[in-house]
């Protein structure tokens, strides 16, 4: 294994990966088993969804053939496993079992073929309840229950980590990307593994201040953080809340997604004004197509593409609409090329209310995109710190349109601008990125864990 990275099994737990499904979440929890496996240190892709297997089959060969995983096999699902040779639950299942039989206050649907029967839990903490599973045999007779969604997730995991030890004993890291299983494995007491939680999102509720509301997930997740060997924050920003208000008895380390900066290539001199990403509320693109309403008052040529797909595509499509924007505004849809699209961009805007560190925006800056952005949590503000961008106050329009107008009509600002968004995405290379989380796990194999 190359020196970067400790000698060790490398494991990246992730809910779900499926694909154009929980917009960045998805594309940096690959991103960064790709740049992982580039540095030395391939890990292994596990999820815990309950689909079937033809379904993850579908999945993991599509993430290969766009370039977003090395092979299939990088791939394992629990209820993939969960099913054994005669098609009853796998041994491994069977062990994890005790007697007993499913709750007769809740229903229960079949999965892994039949296999196992999970029972519904109607509850937005659902992934806590300690509702029976029930394990089934090859003839479909109850054969034990475990004891919840976390003593099953342990199980598996103890699993794999097993069967990797009976290849070669040495230790295991594991990186979290879910908060919801996170706070489930620190029952996990196996003194060989060490486990790296990551962070994707902000931890605040609206209005998105340092002392504002905590999202309640949020609060249960950091009442047990400290139990996770680092926890890695995509912003030093958030990191530095964080600590402000909740103390410091973590293992915090600000690790950036990394994002590679294109080698050659061209950027347009002149081109539209883009977005990319999901179209939710929470990206507030009717303040972008409302600004850009003014833009185009005073610059009749500009263009503005509004990249991806979501719910809020039919409220922006009837306010473009309303404005008489058609032909100004487009949602083109989904793309798979985000880079051509950012190739051909004169400016990158982003509107959103809050972020965790904002990949697109990050892929922007490596494309030498001159960057808009609201001065939100979490992002905009830790990336542009050494330029390539115009911070704007968070929901003034007004200073949107001023920053957009401005730049639009100013070449040479954009060129300038455009050779600081190179140099900051320096800061996010891969290779940083990889040196940021290899010293993570040398600090976190080099003590006892910390469950």
């Amino acid at each position: 294994m190359a020196e970067l990275f400790p000698d060790a099994w490398y494991l990246i737990l992730s809910s779900r990966l499926v694909p154009d499904l929980d917009g960045g979440y998805t594309i940096s929890t690959l991103a960064r088993a790709r740049q992982m496996a580039d540095a030395g240190a391939p890990p292994l892709l596990l999820t815990v969804d309950p689909g079937t297997a033809d379904a993850h089959a579908a999945h993991r060969a599509e993430f290969v053939a766009r370039g977003a995983a090395t092979a299939s096999e990088v791939f394992r699902n629990l209820f993939d496993e969960a099913v054994g040779a005669d098609g009853g639950a796998a041994e491994w299942l069977r062990a994890a079992a005790r007697p007993g039989g499913p709750d007769p206050t809740l229903e229960y649907r079949s999965v892994a073929g039949g296999a196992v029967d999970l029972p519904n839990v109607v509850d937005p903490h659902w992934h806590l309840s300690s509702a029976p599973i029930v394990v089934r045999d090859a003839k479909g007779v109850a054969a034990g229950v475990v004891g919840g969604f976390g003593a099953l997730y342990r199980a598996w995991l103890a699993h794999v980590v097993a069967e990797l030890r009976e290849r070669v004993d040495r230790p295991v890291v594991l990186i979290c990307e879910s908060r919801q299983l996170g706070e489930l494995l620190v029952e996990w007491d196996d003194p060989g593994v060490r486990i790296l939680h990551t962070v994707h999102t902000i931890h605040l509720e609206p209005p998105f201040t340092a002392d504002a509301p905590v999202n309640a997930l949020w609060e249960r997740w950091l009442s047990v953080a400290s139990r996770f060997d680092a926890v890695l924050w995509p912003t030093a920003s958030q990191r530095d809340d964080v600590r402000a208000r909740f103390g410091d008895d973590r293992i915090d380390v600000v690790a950036p997604h990394g994002v590679p900066v294109p080698s050659g290539g061209s950027r347009a001199e002149s081109g539209p004004v883009v977005v990319l990403g999901r179209l939710a509320a929470g990206k507030r693109l009717d303040h972008a197509i409302r600004a850009f309403a003014r833009v185009v008052a005073d610059l009749p040529d500009a263009r503005l593409e509004l990249w991806g797909a979501g719910a809020e595509h039919d409220r922006l499509a009837a306010l473009v609409r309303d404005l008489g924007l058609e032909g100004l505004v487009t949602l083109p849809g989904l793309t798979l090329d985000p880079g051509a699209v950012l190739d051909s961009a004169s400016v990158y805007l982003t509107t959103s209310a809050f972020e965790g560190q904002g990949l697109a925006l990050a892929e922007a800056l490596a494309h030498g995109v001159p960057v808009v952005a609201y001065d939100i949590r979490y992002g905009p503000r830790d990336m542009l710190a050494t330029g390539g961008g115009i911070l704007v106050p968070d929901g003034d329009e007004g200073a949107l349109v001023e920053a957009l107008a401005g730049l639009l009509g100013d070449t040479a600002l954009r060129q300038r601008l455009s050779a600081e968004a190179r140099a900051a995405a320096a800061a996010l290379s891969p290779a940083r990125a990889m040196q940021t989380v290899a010293a993570a796990c040398v600090d976190a194999l080099s003590r006892p864990a910390r469950r």
